[in-house]
């Protein structure tokens, strides 16, 4: 930890990792430099998802000097747990997530932020799907589908109305969220959608914002398994929310806005 830094940071940046060692210390070293010259007051915080690579190793390398965390998962639990976990254990004022490609710059975090304070919201996600997104390389046209058809399905299935659930670049108050997270279930990708749900439940404001993001190779969505997983933990989300199994109190007992 830096000298003269409080005791508790504004800004929690959230990594969740799996076998990522080839790219997180480039990642790493490029939000150290935004957050340098922002000037803002954060700690860095690496989720890994029980990899087995080097990536703990790295991030732990990559965090000397500064304020930041490993937390590593003794197995692969998958992304949604690793999240959970991470906010959970979050120290900052606000957590941002994102991915370990930065396949949104970080550099986007400023709009996000600035969506926050100026719309007075719990959370900002960022977004590919709205006109003024700025998408530069895309996926191929086999994953496009199927991220267009996974949305629809949400959508339709859900009530959420946002065009994008997926971008993995979020950012939220911790104060509003945790309740939230310590109800959550879902392990794997669709965890955003049950984020975003009972954050819409429960009375959170949440707002998309259009981002910058472009496609980096090496995804860990299985187009073989992952959609199938993904839809029977929609179906899990809507059959847990209509029996009462997600305490509403979670969501009261965050501090009023």
């Amino acid at each position: 930890m830096r000298a003269g830094l409080s005791s508790r940071p504004f800004l929690t940046v959230l990594i969740p990792a799996y076998n990522e060692e080839a790219r997180l210390p480039a990642t790493m070293a490029r939000i150290a430099s935004y957050l340098d010259a922002s000037g803002t007051e954060a700690e860095i915080l690496v989720c890994d998802d029980g990899s087995k690579d080097r990536t703990a190793e790295l991030a732990a390398a990559s965090l000397a000097g500064r304020r930041g965390r490993v937390l590593k998962n003794a197995e692969n639990r998958g992304k949604g747990h690793a999240v959970r976990t991470g906010i959970l254990e979050a120290q900052g004022r606000f957590v941002l997530v994102t991915d370990a490609d930065l396949s949104t710059p970080i550099e986007e975090h400023a709009k996000l932020a600035a969506a926050v304070r100026d719309a007075d919201l719990d959370v900002a996600i960022g977004s590919r799907g709205l006109p003024s997104s700025d998408v530069q390389v895309r996926q191929g046209r086999v994953r496009q589908t199927m991220g267009r058809t996974f949305n629809r399905i949400i959508r339709s299935t859900t009530g959420l109305p946002f065009l994008d659930t997926q971008c993995g670049f979020k950012l939220m108050d911790r104060e509003r969220v945790r309740p939230i997270a310590e109800k959550m279930v879902v392990d794997g990708f669709a965890f955003d959608v049950e984020l975003l749900f009972l954050c819409r439940r429960f009375g959170l404001a949440v707002k998309e914002i259009p981002v910058t993001w472009r496609d980096a190779p090496g995804s860990k969505v299985s187009l073989v398994g992952d959609p199938v997983h993904m839809l029977l933990d929609v179906a899990r989300i809507r059959w847990r929310f209509r029996r009462g199994l997600y305490n509403p109190e979670a969501a009261e007992s965050a501090p009023a806005r």
